[in-house]
């Protein structure tokens, strides 16, 4: 009776592992792994709450429109547990695209012009850290 269960479980697992990495799949015939790009910001304090209405308002509902897209977060820093965070950094800013060609397409895009400076108005410096990784 419980090799059944065991072996449902391994399973829904291997299901599960299946659909999450499809989800990051490169797309058929890009030939490409996905990117995924941080930024790491300072919010105003002040402005936390306009930074948070903004990105699920306005930005996000617009990046998803974009050829390329796969996802975009934002997460307030709660602690470094190990080593430090970049000096006044309270929100890290992630986007992952299919690739950086298609990335580059969406921020030279007029929509992009349009919501990204609702995002960036809400912090203390426009001198932000920016990593582009490639997803491996």
């Amino acid at each position: 009776m419980k090799r059944r269960s065991y072996l449902k479980t391994i399973l829904a697992a291997g299901a599960g592992l299946t659909a999450a990495s499809a989800q990051t799949a490169t797309p058929k015939g890009q030939g490409k792994t996905p990117i995924i790009l941080y930024v790491d910001m300072q919010v105003d304090p002040a402005k936390e709450q306009e930074l948070i209405k903004n990105f699920h308002t306005i930005f996000k509902p617009e990046a998803v429109k974009h050829p390329g897209y796969i996802d975009v977060t934002i997460a307030k820093l709660r602690s470094a547990l190990m080593g430090t965070a970049p000096a006044g950094m309270n929100y890290r800013f992630q986007l992952t695209y299919q690739s950086e060609e298609l990335r580059q397409k969406w921020i030279a895009s007029p929509e992009h012009a349009k919501v990204w400076p609702t995002i960036e108005n809400t912090l203390t410096s426009k001198n932000y850290t920016v990593l582009l990784c490639d997803v491996v």
